[in-house]
């Protein structure tokens, strides 16, 4: 790989959390992030700043002008951007599973997406083209038709849902099924470019959470992934093959890190409410010397106290290729499903601390209270999660 021809990030190699969004960028986000939700509006300033800092090549090869952060880091620094802009941390977050699972795959001697770290190099942004209507098999079949051209390449005709970063991507990985050889189906991963036709924006995410995501649902008729862009071709079927090992993996753990943010923001907004409410049935002391007030922090604070391990452990067992062989699947929806749950239970604790003024759409802790509810939309779902976990440890279901 080259190294990119632009300026130098803030972001390098060396650079702390606290340089890489410091006191100053957070409270911007934050700011923005109110407006965003109210309005309904991308987070494109937010995209830029980070842009600029160099967050689109966190895990890009220093010597090609990235990072060259690893999976604990880079989820670190998404918690922290969720703790002041979930739907921004939620949206870039889907181009970071892609630059990730090509940086996953890299340090296992497997280079079919240095692709993707050539173009994110160049701050190119990548979106996540993967979901599907009526297809809860999500990377396991797909309902999007893959047309072979002829010469390597595909043509996709069909329709992607929850495409975040729709208004500003450059990059869309997508992925279908290939059915010329009905005895050999293939599911086919590609990368479309957005200057391409073949492919359109819905412009229908109308979600009552992470709205500045602007999931918009996309529909491919017959867009075409000339062969140099086309990443995989997968028999049907096949459940080990290291792309989609990789996706898993990253997508699990940096959507786990996004809700491990809103869960440290909700601690601090239930520790000022309770520092700032007074009690009149108390003879107007603060609500921080009610008992059943701190015992909702305290456990608050335990719970996130519990994650922060949980996120920090898998991420770092990614990074030092660590190989947990079959049980890799049921450790990280494990972690992505008990982040999301927790993290609904703490939001839900310092609404009971802040009390009624968190109903009012003003309120930050009202806008967690509606971004927390998309953690379990993200594959794996719970069901799909539990069920894979019952898979690994029973065996499959309805043996004879």
């Amino acid at each position: 790989m080259t190294p990119s021809s632009d300026a130098p990030a803030v972001i390098g190699t060396d650079t702390t959390l606290d340089e890489a969004l410091p006191g100053d960028v957070l409270a911007r986000l934050r700011e923005r992030a109110a407006v965003h939700d109210r309005e309904g509006t991308f987070p494109e300033a937010d995209l830029a700043e980070l842009r600029e800092r160099g967050w689109l090549r966190l895990f890009v090869p220093a010597d090609a002008g990235g990072a060259g952060w690893g999976l604990e880091r880079v989820a670190a620094a998404q918690s922290r951007l969720a703790e002041a802009a979930p739907a921004t941390a939620l949206a870039i977050g889907m181009h970071l599973v892609w630059t990730g699972v090509a940086a996953v795959l890299r340090a296992r001697g497997d280079r079919s997406l240095d692709l993707v770290l050539e173009d994110a190099a160049r701050d190119e942004l990548f979106a996540f083209g993967v979901s599907e209507p009526g297809n809860d098999l999500v990377l396991g079949d797909s309902v999007t038709v893959a047309e072979p051209t002829g010469d390597g390449g595909y043509r996709f005709t069909g329709t992607k849902t929850s495409t975040s970063l729709s208004p500003a991507w450059t990059r869309l990985g997508v992925f279908g099924r290939d059915d010329h050889d009905p005895a050999a189906p293939l599911l086919v991963h590609g990368f479309v470019h957005r200057d391409q036709p073949g492919h359109e924006s819905l412009d229908d995410w109308d979600a009552i959470g992470m709205r500045a995501t602007q999931s918009h649902t996309t529909r491919l008729t017959g867009v075409e992934v000339p062969a140099a862009r086309i990443a995989r071709s997968i028999p049907l079927g096949s459940s080990d093959d290291a792309l989609v090992g990789a996706v898993f993996l990253v997508f699990e753990t940096l959507v786990a890190a996004v809700y491990r943010g809103v869960a440290r923001r909700a601690v601090q907004l239930a520790v000022e409410a309770a520092t700032t409410r007074t009690s009149r049935r108390a003879g107007g002391a603060p609500l921080a010397d009610d008992a059943v007030v701190r015992w909702r922090v305290a456990e608050a604070a335990m719970a996130v106290d519990g994650l922060e391990p949980q996120v920090d452990a898998v991420a770092r067992d990614v990074d030092a290729l660590v190989d947990h062989g079959a049980d890799w699947p049921r450790l990280v929806v494990g972690l992505k499903t008990r982040v999301t749950d927790t993290a609904r239970a703490v939001v839900d604790q310092a609404v009971a601390v802040a009390g009624g003024a968190s109903y009012r759409t003003s309120s930050e802790l009202g806008r967690l209270q509606r971004d927390v509810l998309a953690g379990r939309f993200h594959p794996s779902s719970p069901d799909s999660a539990h069920a894979t976990v019952a898979a690994r440890l029973l065996g499959p279901a309805g043996r004879a």
